[in-house]
């Protein structure tokens, strides 16, 4: 009987089976950020212990680091700049490499991973971070855990997992032109549900997860854990090796082509056996745009907002709590509806190719009055690749704010936050109540076209319209 990918990984990190569902795994690749780390890194040293792999442990900030002036310190958020100064402390005295403010390789920890070739096919992976999902696509099965799960890892390399139901989304159908895999993923979300993934890994496939890039393949795993999944990875194919081949940590030479022998090995069988298998059809779907206050609340852009009794009984209280806080109304379409921010960045849309997106449909155009508008590259390589492609005059001559790496108004632990109740369309991941930093802000979750198209319409607005050249706004 063929095995998953998720089932040769596993077994192949596998230390020692600790009950019928539980097994100790050796974690290949530890990645390291400043808001989880502080108290496990404090546990090691009062009990005397070091990192056991320091080799196999790296640390960057993101999550905290102002997207202006980011260099001048110490910050003038007191605790940030205390956790900034813990991380440093703690790289240096446990000797774990530290890709920080004064690295070329700085940047959101989900994005410098990939794009340094430090995510691996087969890999196992963790990071303190529950957006740890995106590495899944390039093959590796790679868990977000919480802090005293970091302290574990630090000390022993290890950790304690219960053994995840593996469940095959099989996505088919040509994408129309204006559909992303922002729109993919958030379909999937949208159809299964935010809890449909607990207690499953996800794995994508199909025609229309395959003619993807790598990058937008991290967009639709990335968000697996806002669909109730542990991890989401993708099998490893031409599209992974090529782009793999010639990143810094990755084998050169023979060494890559044996690599890439067992990368190969290491995608499911043809005849692997899963338990559950879905199908999700996309010919013909418009554009995605959340509406509530969790991923799973989504229509398409040329849809009505749903009636409240017309959903099923277990999500009819959450809709009610949705539209009171996002003050819509059921029935009516969230096309026009005026945005005061525009967001672009974030792990899940912050690369290179979300940068290009965007500029495609602003070049030539303007940002609204009113509103305020923020580019934020995930990473100083993205932002670097996208300067030299002259990315970075499109945003400005459209009047969007140009800024330094960081994970920014994603979840605003930063100076980049909402204000009242401003609505913002946004290429992140999250549309929790506060989630953008203010308690009563509103979040629209979008592909990073769909974003653009609202900051130069100052209104929700339909992408296609612009790449058709119906709409000059």
């Amino acid at each position: 009987m063929g095995r998953t990918l998720f089932t040769k990984v596993w077994d192949a990190h596998r230390v020692a089976a600790l009950s019928v569902t539980r097994d100790q795994l050796f974690i290949a690749l530890h990645l390291v950020h400043e808001v989880t780390s502080p108290q496990a890194f404090q546990a090691l040293r009062e009990r005397g212990l070091a990192v056991k792999y320091p080799q196999r442990t790296i640390a960057t900030v993101d999550h905290i680091v102002p997207t202006l002036q980011q260099q001048i310190r110490p910050y003038d958020d007191s605790l940030a700049e205390e956790m900034l100064q813990a991380l440093e402390t703690n790289t240096r005295e446990f000797g774990v490499r530290f890709l920080g403010l004064g690295s070329d390789h700085q940047g959101i920890v989900h994005i410098i991973g990939p794009e340094n070739g430090l995510t691996q096919p087969g890999m196992t992976i963790a990071c303190g971070d529950s957006h740890t999902s995106t590495h899944g696509a390039l093959g590796a099965i790679a868990f977000g855990i919480g802090t005293s799960q970091v302290r574990d890892v630090l000390a022993t390399q290890t950790l304690a997992l219960e053994r995840l139901k593996v469940r095959r989304i099989d996505v088919v159908g040509q994408r129309s032109p204006g559909v992303y895999a922002k729109d993919i993923v958030l379909r999937i979300i949208g159809t299964l549900g935010v809890k449909g993934g607990i207690g499953y890994a996800y794995e994508y496939g199909g025609p229309a997860i395959e003619d993807l890039s790598m990058e937008e393949r991290m967009t639709v795993c990335n968000m697996s854990i806002e669909g109730g999944a542990r991890i989401g990875y993708v099998n490893p194919d031409q599209t992974t090796f090529d782009y793999l081949r010639g990143r810094p940590f990755v084998p050169t030479g023979e060494a890559f082509d044996r690599a890439v022998h067992a990368w190969r090995d290491m995608a499911s069988d043809t005849d692997a056996v899963y338990d559950d298998r879905v199908t999700i059809a996309i010919e013909g779907m418009a554009p995605q745009v959340t509406w509530g206050i969790n991923p799973g609340q989504v229509v398409g852009i040329d849809q009505p907002l749903p009636q409240p009794d017309e959903l099923p009984a277990e999500e009819r209280e959450g809709a009610l709590q949705a539209y009171r806080h996002m003050g819509f109304e059921p029935g009516r379409k969230l096309l026009g509806e005026p945005v005061d921010v525009a967001f672009i960045g974030s792990c899940t849309n912050g690369r290179l190719s979300d940068f290009r997106a965007a500029a495609e449909v602003l070049r030539g155009r303007r940002v609204a009055a009113g509103v305020r508008a923020l580019a934020v590259p995930g990473s100083r390589r993205v932002k670097r690749q996208a300067e030299q492609e002259g990315l970075d005059r499109v945003f400005h001559d459209a009047g969007f704010a140009w800024r330094e790496p960081g994970c920014s108004l994603c979840l605003a632990m930063n100076p980049d936050k909402l204000a009242g109740r401003q609505l913002c369309a946004s290429s992140s991941n999250r549309n929790f109540i506060g989630r953008q930093g203010a308690p009563h802000g509103r979040t629209l979750l979008m592909s990073p076209a769909m974003v653009a198209a609202a900051a130069v319409s100052g209104s929700v607005a339909d992408v296609r319209d612009f790449l058709r050249g119906e709409r000059h706004d």
